[in-house]
């Protein structure tokens, strides 16, 4: 089993890395104080094939796998958590619904500009009262002149308001519970379709989260994805990718939070010696560089399972939950070892700790992965 990236990888992996340190290192607190969305690295990540990641060059892609995909997202994530989000819900959540479900036509006129970077994208899932048990959506699509009226709204969503295009689910028979649940692409430039309160985020700030609103939109039936209730059921195998990308953001926050707790360890003098010398400091260290080490090849072979075209529910949820909370831990240790610093903006250490805990929820929280691992255990 090889663990190593290969060459190409390599070079994908430090393309991405000078990009993050020129391009967005120096906007990173301007971004987060203000809750900047910047809109403005669009084409610049657009040229670097990092708006298509997974999607092949006929379709404005880039046609990298998940390997290459979730090393660039632990990349951007070192950097800017907000970023390497707004990446991912792009990528693996809108953009692959369509390319996954949707029609060559459907492909053609949304999944191009997606992935070219021409538009921006976005996923509708969660609702006020459909967060961890998403069957309970009650957004509902009632038949209106051969297609759709929608009614209701999504909650939490990346891109709510600088999206052109966003994949929604919503109910088509209620009786049938989570079999009744339909996905549907929606224009932004659809009447009844508009963007409501912005949330204001503990962390990931510079990535913009707010709510859509459906108020009688009419969505024709040539923008649903698949078959009348399967949205559900698409919904689930694209977090199985989904997964992946977040787990790959809480190694790239866990990792810059771990190097900026070395570098200020170095530095830092107490006692006459820095404090890197202190057999206490020293411990966290080895912990924090273990844990990442482990969330980085528990993600790392999710990807790889998953470029082999094999189920990755399990290795997915696993790798998120995990992941998701070493980038936590590692955060506080990070605030901890900077001490009073770390509780201040003037060092990474704080933002690193905050970006952190979205992880933990996002995407199913901690307690769905384990919901999610444990049923895949025992189908054994």
């Amino acid at each position: 089993m090889n663990f190593e990236l290969n060459e190409e990888q390599q070079q994908i992996k430090y393309s991405v890395r000078e990009f993050a340190e020129s391009e967005i290192r120096p906007h990173v607190m301007e971004w987060d104080e203000s809750q900047h969305f910047p809109e403005e690295l669009r084409p610049k990540l657009a040229g670097l094939g990092l708006l298509g990641v997974l999607f092949p060059e006929q379709y404005g892609g880039a046609g990298m796998g998940y390997v290459e995909y979730a090393t660039i997202i632990e990349e951007i994530g070192r950097i800017d958590g907000s970023v390497g989000l707004s990446v991912a819900a792009h990528n693996s959540l809108c953009s692959n619904h369509i390319y996954s479900f949707g029609t060559e036509e459907q492909k053609q006129k949304y999944l191009v500009p997606l992935a070219s970077g021409e538009s921006f994208g976005a996923w509708g899932l969660t609702e006020s009262q459909a967060g961890s048990d998403a069957s309970g959506t009650r957004t509902y699509a009632t038949p209106s002149n051969g297609g759709w009226k929608v009614n209701g709204s999504k909650n939490f969503i990346t891109h709510a308001i600088v999206c052109n295009t966003l994949v929604a689910m919503a109910v088509t028979d209620k009786e049938k519970g989570s079999h009744g649940i339909s996905a549907f692409i929606f224009d932004k430039s659809m009447d009844g379709f508009r963007s409501d309160k912005k949330e204001n985020k503990l962390g990931m700030r510079a990535s913009e989260t707010a709510s859509v609103v459906f108020e009688d939109c009419y969505v024709p039936d040539e923008n649903r994805l698949g078959n009348l209730g399967e949205g559900f059921l698409q919904a689930m195998q694209v977090l199985d990718g989904g997964r992946i990308s977040i787990a790959a953001l809480s190694v790239g926050i866990a990792q810059g939070a771990y190097e900026a707790a070395i570098k200020y360890a170095k530095e830092r003098q107490q006692f006459g010696k820095p404090i890197a010398e202190f057999q206490a400091i020293q411990f966290k260290l080895a912990d924090m560089a273990t844990q990442i080490e482990a969330a980085r090849l528990l993600t790392r072979q999710a990807a790889a399972l998953k470029d082999a075209g094999k189920k990755t529910t399990r290795e997915s949820a696993m790798a998120k939950l995990f992941a998701s909370e070493v980038a936590v831990r590692v955060a506080e240790e990070s605030v901890q070892i900077h001490g009073g610093y770390g509780y201040t903006k003037d060092y990474p250490a704080e933002k690193y700790w905050r970006d952190s805990k979205l992880c933990t929820i996002g995407e199913g929280t901690s307690e769905i992965q384990r919901i999610v691992i444990a049923k895949q255990l025992l189908k054994a």
